[in-house]
């Protein structure tokens, strides 16, 4: 585990009548400046690892970018003079590709990833709709939150932050897990992994999340063009609209072979 993924503090842990003195693990949090074609475009509060699959994911689930071949450049910050320059990526997109960075301005904290639109259509990415939607077999339900549970170092230390996992819808095999404080950022994670490695239409593959299920979680998991998205947390009414409406599979609280699967509005 890389040490810039969890820090060390001193703490009082109370147990049984007993407190004892000891220095506990906790997961690190720093901000992440993205800059896109020279101009400063969010500043992202995130859990260092894996920063580049970070940018990659976001810039396409935000819209920024709609495929592999639109980035042309993404690194960390190399320049000796400058503070902190691991907190800052650099991406430069390919010819043709532009940001407005007047409309496209995030700060975002790692609770939340709508929290630096500027204005209500920014939250409305071009998505993918399924005519034939995917249905994530129940087996393969069970077979994901059984391997994934073995797969998440950092929160086996300091129990603070979540996790996602892109996996084969049909089997529950994993393709991919990542951690982060953000769930959104662990989400950009395994999905910008998936498009720097050329994959920029995820079918035949899911999205896996340890927390609850937001509208921006399902809008994501549709801009990468996955099946289905499973949840241990519950789902909110607007991600389950969305969902229904993109024709993707959504299934919440799953956990110890149970979970609620979705099919939109209510009738009552």
């Amino acid at each position: 585990m890389s040490s810039a993924e969890s820090v060390g503090r001193v703490g009082e842990r109370y147990a049984g009548g007993e407190l004892d003195a000891r220095t506990e693990q906790l997961v690190s949090e720093q901000p992440l400046e993205i800059v896109v074609n020279g101009t400063a475009l969010a500043v992202l509060m995130r859990t260092p690892g894996r920063d580049l699959d970070l940018v990659a994911g976001f810039l396409w689930t935000e819209g920024v970018i709609e495929s592999a071949r639109d980035l042309d450049a993404l690194a960390h910050c190399d320049d000796p003079r400058r503070p902190n320059r691991e907190n800052l990526v650099r991406a430069a997109l390919a010819a043709g590709c532009a940001v407005e960075p007047a409309r496209r301005t995030f700060t975002t904290g790692s609770s939340c990833g709508l929290c630096g639109k500027t204005q209500l259509q920014d939250l409305a990415q071009v998505v993918r709709t399924r005519a034939n939607p995917t249905r994530i077999p129940e087996d393969a339900v069970n077979i994901v939150a059984a391997e994934v549970a073995g797969r998440q170092p950092v929160f086996e230390r300091t129990g603070g932050l979540h996790a996602a996992c892109r996996f084969h819808t049909a089997s529950g095999a994993v393709l991919d897990v990542a951690e982060d404080i953000g769930r959104h950022n662990a989400t950009d994670k395994v999905l910008g992994a998936a498009l720097r490695a050329g994959a920029d239409d995820l079918a035949g593959q899911s999205l896996w999340v340890s927390g609850r299920v937001s509208f921006e979680i399902v809008q994501k998991a549709a801009v990468a063009g996955l099946d289905g998205i499973v949840a241990v947390g519950a789902v909110s009414a607007l991600a389950a609209d969305l969902a229904g409406e993109v024709g993707l599979d959504l299934i919440g609280f799953a956990r110890a072979g149970r979970f609620t699967r979705y099919h939109g509005e209510s009738s009552g």
